[in-house]
């Protein structure tokens, strides 16, 4: 039978079969890849700042503000002052999704001779509760002065304090349905838990779901954490901070790359929220969210 010219030869099926199949692990790689870039690494992003700035920041790429816990959450005044708050929240075009500054009171101490939990307590579950009315979900624990060593006090004892009141304060946390993130602090702030890996071992030692870490990579970064010691902690990570280096100056100011951090978090599977803390101009607030966007596009 005389083969139609027009159609291909048996040999040249083959031969466009194997070329086809030699390129589809090459195709669907690069359809993985474009998948994965086209999907946002981070399910917000947000800000530190207060709620006077929030029509600006949204304006700026702003999807969140992290409010102070004294200022706004007021813990040591009376519900009719933090509805007055609550009132200028409802007519914010951005919401609160976390509070910092947890605990400010000099008088509020949770390790040490002079360690107080008892009232550390009832000021954490005033803020959880007023936290919750705003709709929020994280209170930041980083405030140094409540947790500092001092006159000497070892390092263990403080431990086994700091575990002792997030097992006590978690199960507060879980009651309003928020989550305390406790944040390593660089050494030149506060002189314990200045690692995410010590923060990570006592929240492990906590075991309460409502107890987390924030890796806030500014921290992370001045301290000589590396992207390794963050995937080490990402089983109890639960929120991220950001801000550059060198003078603590919001991305893309001083460039630099946080690809590397992000690159673990992508491979983590994190789908949680991240927050810049950091001093920048009004000019560079769109181009810090547009730098956090585009690095965590690449990885």
């Amino acid at each position: 039978m005389k083969q139609d010219p027009h159609w291909p030869s048996r040999r040249g099926v083959l031969r466009a079969g194997s070329l086809a199949l030699a390129g589809l692990p090459f195709l669907t790689s690069n359809r993985a890849m474009a998948k994965t870039a086209e999907k946002p690494l981070f399910s917000a992003m947000g800000v530190a700042a207060n709620l006077a700035r929030a029509a600006f920041l949204k304006a700026a790429g702003a999807q969140f503000l992290t409010e102070n816990t004294g200022n706004f959450l007021v813990p040591d005044k009376g519900d009719e002052v933090f509805a007055k708050n609550l009132e200028k929240l409802a007519a914010s075009p951005l919401p609160v999704m976390a509070c910092n500054g947890f605990i400010r009171p000099a008088n509020l101490r949770c390790v040490g001779k002079e360690a107080n939990h008892d009232e550390v307590l009832a000021w954490a579950e005033s803020a959880f509760r007023r936290l919750a009315l705003a709709k929020g979900k994280f209170i930041v624990f980083g405030s140094s002065g409540a947790r500092a060593l001092r006159d000497g006090w070892p390092k263990d004892k403080a431990d086994v304090q700091f575990v002792a009141l997030l097992k006590r304060m978690g199960p507060l946390a879980e009651k309003h349905g928020v989550t305390v993130a406790v944040e390593q602090l660089q050494a030149s702030e506060c002189n314990y838990i200045n690692h995410i890996g010590e923060a990570a071992k006592l929240i492990r030692e906590a075991g309460h779901p409502h107890v987390r870490v924030l890796a806030d990579l500014y921290h992370m970064m001045k301290g000589g954490d590396t992207p390794a010691d963050l995937k080490a902690a990402m089983d109890v990570v639960v929120h991220i901070e950001i801000a550059e280096k060198e003078g603590r100056t919001v991305p893309g100011v001083n460039g630099d790359d946080f690809r590397p951090f992000f690159r673990v978090l992508r491979e983590a599977n994190y789908r949680g929220a991240i927050n810049i803390e950091g001093k920048g101009t009004d000019a560079q607030m769109a181009p810090a969210f547009a730098t956090i966007a585009k690095q965590s596009a690449e990885v």
